[in-house]
């Protein structure tokens, strides 16, 4: 290849990632609830060129792509500076996952990575293997928290059992979503945690937590269920008392195991959660997600909960690298009252769906709850049967 080819293919390349930076999204179907949008808001082919390639033609005259990238999804959300932000998952072809910030004028496309993704500081004599699925929590405290997964091998496992690992809630904080000051990893008497997630307010003057417990790094054993606990501080946080706020249960979607998504949105009837339920199915696990209201005050006591999932994978958000898997970890409510909830489909790219604060009040209050049976989901859908066929009739 000459200088010039190279140049040729070097334009052609950005000419492409522009362009599909630029594609502008569209709405592809709207449940009542909420708005999905067609186009996925980041892929990896978002991930920056120079990310990717060597750009120098004497060091790399084929134009290889020297470090790819596999994946961009599960990112944190918020607004900063007039700016939609995601905190993304973004993963290279070695597996490890790094956090990335990208950002966009209006939350729905025109999504650009910053120039560097984070670089997170490690806890020194304990390194991370892998970090990933941040939340970002703007708390009362006046910092801006992120919390992940901190993965390392389980140095206890046999020596032949290389995919032995332990999981714990990674806490760092910053200002401006560049410089990170790292935090000791949250402990509490579970082996085991994933999908930690920092409550936005103190609650009787402590920090408090929504934790998801787990005797194993995949399995969830005698744990699971949405955890809550209280830590006095948040440099050296320790939880004592965990309880579970929201539990598995049989035949329902999650009846395997369920973790908070996003840290909870305010609102005057309580805190909006979103979650994710796990249940099983002949072709592997299914991740949705699904929401429910927790008291203002008392943000361990649930309210309400509709029954089934809120949003589950469909279409091309069904394949990927974990097929069938919706996974929540940010959204961001405008000052209007609208929210724009981002997903990430199968561990491979993030999605945006657009609702409001009235509508999803309406849905969790006004929903029916799980009647834990099929003769109960019967009468549910008979009452409504019922009432909209005499509706119809007087018209």
């Amino acid at each position: 290849m000459t200088q010039e080819e190279f140049d040729n293919k070097v334009n052609n390349l950005f000419n492409e990632h522009e362009k599909l930076i630029t594609r502008k999204n569209e709405p592809s179907s709207d449940n009542g609830v909420y708005i999905r949008y067609k186009y996925p808001v980041l892929t990896a082919e978002h991930t920056p060129i120079f990310w990717r390639y060597d750009l120098d033609y004497n060091s790399n005259p084929h134009l290889l792509e020297r470090l790819g990238v596999n994946a961009s999804f599960n990112s944190g959300a918020m607004q900063f500076k007039g700016k939609f932000i995601l905190m993304t998952r973004t993963e290279g072809y070695d597996r490890k996952s790094f956090f990335a910030v990208a950002e966009s004028p209006n939350g729905i496309d025109n999504f650009r990575f910053w120039d560097y993704p984070v670089t997170m500081p490690e806890i020194e004599g304990n390194p991370d293997t892998n970090v990933y699925d941040m939340r970002l929590v703007q708390h009362e405290d006046g910092w801006i928290y992120g919390l992940f997964c901190t993965e390392r091998k389980d140095l206890e496992a046999p020596v032949s059992d290389t995919s032995a690992a332990i999981a714990q809630g990674g806490i760092a904080r910053t200002k401006d979503l560049k410089n990170w000051e790292r935090l000791p990893d949250l402990k509490t008497k579970s082996p085991q945690q994933r999908n930690v997630v920092l409550h936005p307010e103190f609650v009787n003057g402590k920090y408090a937590f929504y934790t998801r417990p787990q005797d194993g790094f995949i399995s969830t054993g005698t744990g699971g269920g949405i955890g809550w606990g209280l830590s006095d501080q948040i440099d050296g946080a320790v939880i004592d008392n965990e309880i579970i706020i929201d539990d598995r249960q049989y035949h329902t979607i999650k009846e395997v195991k369920n973790g908070m998504g996003p840290a909870p949105i305010k609102t005057d009837k309580g805190w909006l959660q979103l979650a994710h339920g796990v249940r099983n199915t002949a072709a592997g696990l299914r991740y949705v997600l699904y929401m429910f209201l927790t008291e203002l005050k008392e943000p361990y006591k649930v309210l309400a909960e509709p029954a089934g999932y809120f949003l589950a994978p469909q279409g091309e958000e069904r394949v990927g690298d974990v097929s069938n898997v919706v996974f929540s970890s940010g959204w961001i409510k405008k000052e209007d009252g609208e929210v724009f909830i981002y997903y990430g489909s199968s561990d491979t790219r993030m999605h945006v769906a657009v609702s409001s604060v009235d509508k999803l009040l309406d849905y969790v209050i006004n929903t029916p709850p799980d009647g834990l049976r099929s003769a109960e989901s019967v009468k549910q859908r008979n009452k409504l049967i019922e009432r909209n066929l005499k509706l119809l009739s007087e018209k």
